[in-house]
């Protein structure tokens, strides 16, 4: 039986939100009811513990005010708030009438998923959702350029697709760098390891423009301005070159491109990347040196330095560190990435065979002008959110929810509150909690693979992703028997039962109180397992495919174009955020505050704890100062994820978000967002 039919008691579960660690929980129901969330032990990495966002908000997320607990049909203008109950089956039939019309009009590609970083589950990610708008012949909406998309695209220009070393073998490093992740908010179990080698003797090195807590631990802390990562890695590269730290025999064997990458380095002194960085010069020579004199040296790098328009020159150079020193192959060397630790089989999951040859694919950030202003292309006339909360999450927000506002577009929407998002639909249906059904998760911060049973019963009609589109595929008379599939053959489908780690056993089989070692998986780790998979074969600080994609075969310093206000603005993580997930908790809004270094205060004539005004051509938030020395001079910080109603300009600081896009990999740019402030009246 399981635990969801139980009686009541203590029933192990694992974190389903978009978060590195994945952590398994121990959930305790009571009268069929969630009524306390703590950490297992079941998993080895994350050790029972887990951060008090989770602890404190996952109740009341599936038991609040705010849950979704039927289908809700908007019967008055969009956004005004205005809904009346519906059946499933009526609003099936919505679903299919309208999306029919317009299919009939302007063709299925005037339809568009719009998915996201919702629950992390393989099968509630990317499984019968994606066979259902495969069949159906939608658009296809790239999400990635969100989050990890120009990561994701850079580590494949320097190593191909391939591995680099798990998480845990920071615990054998000589030299720490944590590049841009802030790891107590975001990979929470990696503190302690880190901490286990500083007291080995390990030297710890944080780049990041804050002082978050891990830099308090730091031998070094390099405040960087935003944008200016490849500027530092660069001049860390000259130094290493010049104090005679590149190990030849590796890059003779290895390495393509390192000669030409040098020479572009080498514009880069100390001096110019003290002046370009905001940084102390003395800070950039002490990396440089401890990179030529330590080993092995591993980083830990995070999303914050892709978010910029030098975002993948930036993350491009910092991987040549580890090449040009050698510092790949040995345990505790390398950069940290468990990526070919899970053999997930994608296509097995969505099924893209369903899908016509003629699908078109667009950049989500682009997805408001497919409405708005389509121009001669063929405009969107309907989208399906789910796993996602655009609105709080995209860059102009003010114009993302224009485009869902807009009457030419039927939008319809699947979440388990009445987020910002789903208040812009005009049908909305309810979506199960990851503890209402099971599902199989990887981790981008461990190298253990989870299955989760249901713990309670779906709350009211929600229904899990897996089960809605089943639901829908029945009712546009899909017959394949891919739509039939149980959630069982789903997972054992995801991942199989060969793979090293499952021993045979079939992934639907596992103990939901267990996780699974996948680090014996071939291939895991480039220079253990396989060289990289570039196509030279080797590591490639040149890449000759992104020099004719986008004129970047080295890595380039962009300075910030047009207007540049008085202060850079950062959207990191929140303690109490995972994204916007848990923002329309009570309480979950308690830090939205605007960061701000004690000299820059001073010279506006800001107090600590007055209210202020950021703003820019696109909006206006107002909030909180918080003066504090942990934010460089000239940069200013707000935590990403706050939900409308909690502005009191009705504005979220996405609204001041610039649209254009990286260097690679078209990424958002959160992190050039600059602003002008000054008191409220």
């Amino acid at each position: 039986m399981i635990a969801a039919d139980l009686p009541d008691g203590v029933f192990p579960s694992v974190c389903p939100l978009d978060c590195a660690d994945t952590c398994s929980l121990s959930v305790t129901r009571e009268e069929g009811r969630v009524t306390a969330v703590r950490g297992s032990k079941a998993n080895p990495f994350t050790r029972g513990k887990i951060c008090a966002k989770v602890a404190n908000a996952m109740p009341e997320q599936v038991h609040g005010a705010h849950r979704l607990q039927q289908p809700l049909l908007r019967n008055g203008p969009p956004g005004s708030g205005a809904w009346q109950p519906v059946s499933w089956d009526e609003a099936l039939d919505i679903v299919y009438d309208r999306y029919s019309a317009v299919i009939e009009e302007y063709g299925a590609q005037a339809i568009a998923p719009l998915t996201y970083g919702g629950p992390m589950g393989l099968l509630a990610g990317g499984s019968m959702d994606r066979r259902f708008f495969n069949r159906l012949g939608a658009s296809q909406v790239d999400s990635s350029p969100l989050c990890a998309g120009v990561s994701s695209a850079a580590w494949d220009s320097v190593f191909g697709d391939v591995g680099g070393m798990p998480y845990t073998e920071i615990a054998d490093a000589s030299l720490i760098v944590v590049w841009g992740n802030n790891v107590t908010a975001c990979n929470l179990h990696l503190t302690t390891l880190i901490r286990d080698a500083r007291k080995r003797g390990a030297k710890l090195v944080v780049v990041d423009p804050r002082r978050t807590r891990i830099a308090d631990d730091a031998d070094l802390h390099i405040p960087l301005l935003p944008g200016t990562d490849v500027v530092l890695a660069y001049a860390v590269a000259a130094l290493i070159d010049a104090g005679g730290g590149v190990n030849q025999a590796f890059v003779a064997d290895h390495v393509l491109g390192a000669d030409r990458f040098l020479a572009a380095a080498a514009a880069y002194t100390p001096e110019r990347a003290a002046q370009l960085c905001g940084v102390e010069e003395q800070a950039i020579r002490q990396l440089a040196n401890w990179w030529c004199t330590l080993a092995p040296a591993a980083i830990s790098v995070g999303v914050g330095p892709e978010r910029n328009r030098n975002g993948g020159a930036g993350l491009r150079a910092m991987m040549a560190l580890p090449a040009l020193t050698g510092n790949l192959g040995p345990r505790g060397a390398g950069i940290c990435d468990v990526s070919g630790f899970f053999p997930v089989a994608g296509d097995a999951l969505s099924q893209p065979q369903l899908r016509r040859d003629d699908s078109r694919q667009f950049n989500v950030l682009d997805l408001p002008r497919h409405i708005l202003d389509p121009g001669s292309a063929l405009p969107l006339k309907a989208l399906f959110i789910y796993n996602h909360n655009p609105v709080a999450v995209h860059p102009r927000a003010e114009e993302m929810r224009a485009a869902l506002l807009d009457e030419s577009v039927f939008v319809v929407g699947s979440d388990i509150s009445m987020t910002d998002s789903m208040a812009c639909c005009d049908l909305v249906l309810p979506a199960s909690s990851h503890l209402e059904y099971g599902d199989l998760y990887k981790a981008y911060g461990h190298h253990y693979l989870q299955r989760s049973a249901p713990v309670i019963k779906p709350v009211g009609q929600s229904v899990s992703n897996m089960e809605l589109f089943r639901r829908l595929a029945r009712r546009f008379a899909f017959d394949e028997p891919c739509f039939q599939e149980t959630d069982e053959q789903l997972m054992d489908q995801a991942i199989a039962a060969d793979a090293p780690g499952l021993a045979g056993r079939r992934p639907s089989e596992l103990d939901p109180d267990q996780a699974v070692d996948m680090s014996a998986q071939p291939g895991g780790v480039v220079f253990r397992e396989q060289l990289p998979a570039t196509p030279s074969g080797k590591v490639e600080l040149y890449s000759a495919a992104l020099e004719a994609d986008c004129g970047q075969g080295l890595p380039q310093f962009r300075e910030l174009a047009g207007q540049r206000r008085a202060f850079v603005l950062l959207s990191p993580a929140s303690e109490q955020r995972i994204n916007s997930t848990f923002g329309g908790v009570a309480g979950c809004g308690d830090d939205l505050r605007c960061a701000m270094h004690p000299d820059d205060a001073a010279k506006l004539a800001l107090l600590d704890g007055q209210p202020v005004r950021l703003h820019n051509d696109q909006g206006a938030v107002e909030m909180p100062l918080v003066v504090s020395r942990r934010i460089r001079r000239g940069t200013v910080s707000v935590p990403k994820g706050a939900w409308r109603r909690d502005s009191a300009t009705g504005q979220t600081i996405n609204a001041l978000i610039p649209g254009h896009k990286a260097d690679i990999a078209g990424g958002a740019c959160y992190y050039d967002c600059t602003v002008d402030i000054n008191a409220c009246p």
